[in-house]
């Protein structure tokens, strides 16, 4: 039986022993109920039916329901042999690859090692670069055109010598000052056509509605000077819809390094194909100050057609990746003692530029989701109107990313003896070094859906019915309204709740009836082959009288009978069962699940505000301290060898009335 088949019988047959015992509880209800009614059926009257066989509301609680119910997750953003770099890099491994890895298949990885995920995802997205796709290949193919220019010859050439790593920071360096050789592929040319549409052919071959989902997709590679802008654009559609446009890429004539110009190609693209896409924002820790402007962009002012038109196209975040975590950062919020986590701020993509601290606020989402405040209460629109969701951005074709199965960001830092010593990026000209040890184990994207299928979880991004994750699967649940009460965090089905008296993360509140407060609903659920939780926290954001944003964290669920202060916060940490020497935990501390109904206590029904949770694990062994445990050695002074994994729900916004 191949890979693939053990995957799918598995699958079977764990839905036939739910199955079977779904009718099992069935019939065992009917032979408990009917003997009170062993009289003759002729003689049952009306009322007598009505309580064999009741008719609205019902017994079921689940009969009728219409709203998600499926906690799917996966990865939007992930590279293979296919995207330059990665090629570069020493990844083999190729979109189907990607693929059956990603279903739940064992495979060999770059590096010849054999890996598997504890469980399958549930969707993926193989987001190789729109520029050069398929250069790796053609390169490496011997491509006449490219090996007689003086580059591609440097290339190929420190490729085969293995000395990849430099080859990889080369051409990333000469993609971003636009210096690349004849014969690279661009969009109509033979490479291009062929690698795109091999793409598209791995993601309809792998597709498998009811049980995972291919999404087709890739990712525009904005990088001028270094400067991160990326998005992964992904298709709601099939493989013949896709096929009618090749990517945007960034270089002109054909292309453009401008976000507004992706926008206008995703309009084309959505008449042309007659299928929906949509473009999720790279994390913004390496673009230096500009993935969030405030007041101008590629030259021209922020305006109202601006504020809409990224607010229509870009309805995600990617806030946590292998190239560190965005949410927040202790500079822009001192208070929040969570904020330093897997921090990424030395510089821009290719440490060429310093970072400075005048950039993190245009960076981070948190100080993002306040400025889009400032600029909604401006413009009459808010641009940075998004969901929150991580991913990989792994150059490796493996969505590896638990921190006892973590293959890296690239081929070289798969596990071995060395990666927790060697060097990531270097650039002597700055003095910017970014160790292999500080890439993180991060993250996934998960969603809220009815189904797992294309249609339904593009649906639920587009809605913004997400929440990410730094790599465990927890199921985290958020609704607002105005009229939840303490009890109904009482309720064991609070998602019945949730919909019934408010709306799901990523969706709006408005116009606070007269003397009330907002009021939130929020649960999670330990991932169930992970960690305890420590807490849930809600995270406030909101315009002043003065019109200056703010913010505020409350804790609203504490684990382990700790107490939350009269200001909102618990300052009794959840403990520390951490074995570094083994690189292990207990499940000693902290709790299986969090349940919460909390209340906005400054709340002001003319101030523009967002809310979001914050769900936080009990500390764990980090990556390092599993690669210390099974090879034996040391790692370099500074190392983090633990941390608390987390997740990010997207926000509930709140607007006021018009005056």
């Amino acid at each position: 039986m191949t890979g693939r088949n053990q995957v799918h019988e598995a699958r079977r047959n764990s839905h036939t022993m739910i199955v079977l015992t779904a009718l099992m509880a069935g019939a065992g209800l009917m032979c408990i109920g009917l003997p009170a009614y062993s009289h003759d059926a002729g003689s049952m009257d009306k009322a007598t039916l009505e309580k064999v066989f009741p008719t609205k509301p019902g017994y079921s609680p689940y009969a009728g329901r219409n709203f998600p119910t499926l906690p799917l997750f996966g990865d939007t953003h992930l590279h293979t042999a296919f995207s330059m770099d990665a090629g570069a890099f020493g990844a083999r491994l190729t979109p189907k690859d990607a693929y059956r890895f990603a279903r739940g298949e064992e495979i060999k990885s770059n590096s010849g090692q054999p890996v598997k995920l504890s469980r399958p995802l549930d969707f993926l997205v193989v987001a190789d670069h729109s520029d050069g796709m398929g250069f790796f290949p053609q390169l490496m193919g011997g491509d006449p055109e490219l090996l007689a220019t003086s580059q591609g010859r440097k290339w190929y050439d420190e490729i085969r010598g293995g000395k990849g790593a430099e080859a990889a920071m080369d051409i990333i360096v000469s993609f971003s000052n636009s210096r690349l050789p004849k014969g690279f592929p661009t969009p109509g040319t033979s490479a291009y056509r062929n690698a795109w549409q091999e793409t598209i052919k791995a993601a309809e071959a792998y597709n498998d509605p009811g049980r995972f989902t291919a999404f087709i997709g890739y990712e525009w590679t904005s990088n001028t000077g270094g400067n991160n802008l990326h998005r992964n654009v992904v298709f709601r559609g099939n493989g013949a819809q896709a096929s009618l446009v090749e990517p945007f890429t960034t270089l002109r004539p054909l292309g453009s390094d401008n976000p507004a110009d992706l926008w206008k190609w995703m309009a084309a693209t959505e008449q042309k194909t007659n299928t929906e896409v949509l473009a999720i924002a790279h994390n913004g820790n390496l673009s230096n100050g500009l993935m969030f402007p405030m007041v101008e962009t590629f030259g021209k002012k922020l305006d109202r057609e601006y504020a809409d038109t990224r607010a229509k196209w870009e309805r995600l975040y990617e806030v946590t990746q292998t190239k560190g975590t965005g949410e927040a950062h202790p500079f822009l919020s001192p208070n929040d003692e969570f904020a330093n986590f897997e921090i990424w701020d030395k510089g821009n993509l290719d440490g060429s530029v310093p970072k400075s601290k005048d950039m993190l606020e245009f960076e981070y989402a948190r100080s993002a989701l306040k400025n889009g405040l400032v600029l909604e209460a401006k413009l009459g629109a808010n641009p940075y109107k998004f969901g929150m969701i991580g991913s990989s951005d792994a150059h490796t074709g493996l969505s590896a990313l638990a921190e006892e199965n973590f293959f890296g960001k690239t081929a070289p830092q798969e596990p071995s003896p060395e990666r927790l010593t060697k060097v990531f990026i270097d650039n002597p000209k700055t003095g910017i070094k970014i160790m292999d040890w500080e890439v993180g184990a991060s993250g996934y994207a998960a969603v809220w859906a009815t189904e797992n299928s294309r249609e339904a979880i593009f649906d639920a991004m587009k809605r913004r019915e997400t929440f990410a994750t730094t790599g465990p699967r927890m199921a985290v649940r958020f609704f607002g309204g105005f009229d939840f009460d303490a009890k109904d965090a009482h309720n064991r089905m609070p998602a019945a709740v949730g919909y019934a008296k408010g709306v799901p993360m990523g969706g709006d509140l408005t116009a606070a009836p007269a003397g009330k407060s907002p009021t939130f609903l929020v649960a999670a659920l330990k991932d169930a082959i992970g960690a305890n939780l420590d807490r849930i926290q809600v995270v406030k954001g909101w315009v002043d009288k003065d019109g200056k944003a703010q913010e505020r964290v409350y804790d609203v669920a504490v684990s382990g009978g700790r107490n939350i202060d009269a200001d909102g916060r618990c300052k009794t940490p959840v403990g520390n069962t951490v074995d570094l020497e083994d690189a292990t935990w207990t499940n000693t501390i902290g709790a299986p699940e969090l349940i919460a109904v909390w209340k906005d206590p400054q709340f002001d029904a003319g101030q523009r505000a967002f809310y979001y949770a914050r769900v936080i694990e009990i500390p764990t062994p980090r990556w390092t301290a599993y690669d210390v445990k099974r090879f034996g050695n040391k790692a370099l002074p500074g190392t983090r060898m633990a941390l608390q994994e987390r997740a990010y729900t997207a926000p509930i916004w709140y607007t006021p009335s018009k005056p």
